[in-house]
C-alpha cells in the first residue's frame, strides 16, 4: 500500500486535561514545554516523581482546542489520580476520554509523505475529525493518529494505508531503540537521561522549573549519566524483563522488552565498550546480547 501500514495500539488511552488553567497546570508537571503544543505541532513528555524519577510518559496532541494525552491505557486511572493531587485550586479539568477515540501506528517508506505531512518530529494537521502527527520522538518510525473510533479504519485505509499486526509495530521501535512505557522504564526507579528523553525531545531544557527537574538538570549539567537503554541482538532464548545482564560475573545492567531477536537493555556504558574493546560478551540467562548504538544518538 501506498500509504504503509496501521496498527491501532489497543495498549494505549487517553485523557483530556481542559479549562482556564491547563497550559500553566501542564506546564508546572510535564518535562516538555506545552507552549510548543499547536494544532500543527504535538511533543512527547514526562511525569516525574518529586525526586525525579520516572512514572508516566504520554503524546499531547491537540484536536481543536482540546489536548489530548496520549498514554498508557491500563495505567490511565494512576496518572489522572496522580495529576489530580497537584490541582488544588487550579481552573482545570483532568478525565478520560473514554472510548470515542483510538489511538493509531502508522509507519513505513511511505506514511508520513501520505498524511501529507513533512518529516518534522511532531508536525501534526488535522485528519478525519482527528490529527495525525509526526511521531515527536523520532520520524524513522513514522506516524501516530488519535482518531473517532467509528472512523479510524475506513479513513487510514482510504489513505492507502493497510492493517499490519501489533508485532510490526514493536519489532520497529524495538529496532531504533524506543522504550514503550513502563514495559520498559521502572516506574519510581527510571531517570529520563538514562533512558535518552534528552535524544528523543522529551525534555526541554529553556522551559521553567516541573515536577523532579531539578534532578533532571543536575544530572544532565554534571554530565552524569552511565547507563543508557540501547537496542540489543539476541541470540538464544529471549530473556524476560527484568533479567540481569552480565559481563563475566559482573552485573552490567538490566534487559527490558523483547520480540524475535530483538529487545530492549539499560546498560552501563563503561561495560559496552570494555565488551566490545575486548571481544567479549554480554549474557542474559541463557542469552548473548550484542548492543549496538542507535543512528539517532550521541552518547
Amino acid at each position: 500500500m501506498a500509504g504503509g501500514s496501521y496498527v491501532v495500539l489497543r495498549n494505549r488511552g487517553l485523557m483530556t486535561v481542559t479549562g482556564e488553567d491547563a497550559g500553566r497546570f501542564l506546564q508546572g508537571l510535564i518535562s516538555n514545554d506545552i507552549e510548543k503544543l499547536a494544532t500543527d505541532r504535538a511533543i512527547y513528555a514526562a511525569f516525574l516523581t518529586p525526586q525525579g524519577k520516572y512514572l508516566h510518559d504520554f503524546f499531547i496532541a491537540r484536536i481543536g482546542e482540546t489536548p489530548y494525552l496520549d498514554c498508557e491505557a491500563g495505567r490511565l486511572d494512576d496518572l489522572r489520580r496522580r495529576l489530580c493531587m497537584y490541582k488544588l485550586r487550579s481552573k482545570v479539568s483532568v478525565e478520560a476520554a473514554g472510548d470515542g477515540f483510538v489511538v493509531a501506528a502508522l509507519f513505513g517508506p511511505g506514511a508520513i509523505g501520505a498524511l501529507g505531512l513533512d518529516r518534522e518530529p511532531g508536525r501534526a494537521a488535522p485528519f478525519a475529525g482527528g490529527v495525525v502527527y509526526v511521531d515527536p520522538r523520532l520520524a524513522a518510525v513514522g506516524a501516530r493518529a488519535i482518531l473517532p473510533a467509528d472512523v479510524a479504519t475506513t479513513a487510514l485505509e482510504e489513505a492507502g494505508f493497510a492493517a499490519a499486526e501489533a508485532a510490526a509495530y514493536d519489532r520497529l521501535r524495538l529496532t531504533h531503540g524506543l522504550p514503550d512505557g513502563s514495559r520498559d522504564l521502572a516506574v519510581e526507579k527510571a531517570m529520563l537521561l538514562e533512558n535518552n528523553f534528552d535524544e528523543l525531545n522529551g525534555i526541554d531544557w529553556d522551559k521553567g522549573c516541573y515536577l523532579g527537574q531539578e534532578l533532571t538538570a543536575r544530572i544532565y549539567y554534571r554530565g552524569l549519566v552511565k547507563k543508557r537503554l540501547m537496542p540489543v541482538e539476541i541470540e538464544g532464548p529471549p530473556p524476560e524483563i527484568g533479567t540481569q545482564v552480565m559481563l563475566g560475573d559482573r552485573n552490567v545492567g538490566e534487559m527490558r522488552s523483547a520480540l524475535d531477536g530483538q529487545g530492549l537493555a539499560l546498560l552501563r556504558l563503561e561495560a559496552v565498550a570494555e565488551a566490545e574493546r575486548e571481544g567479549r560478551a554480554l549474557t542474559a540467562g541463557r542469552a548473548r546480547l550484542k548492543p549496538r548504538k542507535p543512528d539517532w544518538a550521541s552518547f
